[in-house]
């Protein structure tokens, strides 16, 4: 049996920690991102990728190729996975969203305070401009990439709130897993 879970969240709510934290305590984890195909194409081209470039890739292949680019990246994936629990990080469309439910997924909203993500991203460095002011950082968030998170986000299955501990996350990681 296949198990599929629409990861959203604003940058830094701890996405990649719940994709993680899955891998190393179930079994049979298969955790895709939707920032996957635009960090290949952009590496072929550059040796560091920034956020703000992903983010104009993501709008060019939506306007070129259809609003459902990335979701058909993904559900190429997917397609491939027999059995498991998959996690698509990154849910930020409604097509996303809205092709995760025609296959019966279940959608968890990850959130936390601005400002404890803004620290989070220029601690973990992972993209060339995760170092920015705050300003921003908050600027960044209203890319159109970024808009409907929280929209997404109301409508979700699960919605973990991840200001505490990393234990105190995990905690409520397990907890979603279990009413999913």
């Amino acid at each position: 049996m296949k198990k599929i879970i629409g990861l959203t969240g604003s940058t830094g709510s701890g996405k990649d920690t719940f994709c993680n934290f899955v891998k190393e305590n179930y079994q049979n984890v298969y955790c895709f991102r939707f920032s996957q195909p635009l960090s290949e194409v952009l590496g072929i081209f550059f040796n560091d990728i920034k956020k703000e470039d992903q983010q104009w890739l993501a709008i060019a292949l939506r306007e070129r190729f259809g609003k459902d680019i990335l979701w058909q990246a993904i559900k190429k994936k997917i397609e491939n996975v027999k059995e498991g629990i998959v996690i698509l990080n990154g849910v930020r469309m409604w097509e996303e969203y809205n092709a995760l439910k025609e296959l019966g997924g279940q959608v968890v909203y990850a959130t936390a305070n601005p400002k404890l993500r803004w620290e989070r991203v220029k601690i973990r460095g992972e993209k060339k401009d995760d170092d920015v002011p705050y300003e921003k950082f908050l600027e960044m968030e209203k890319a159109a990439t970024e808009v409907l998170i929280a929209q997404i986000g109301e409508t979700a299955d699960v919605k973990i709130e991840n200001d505490g501990s990393f234990e105190d996350f995990y905690a409520k990681i397990k907890e979603a897993l279990e009413k999913i």
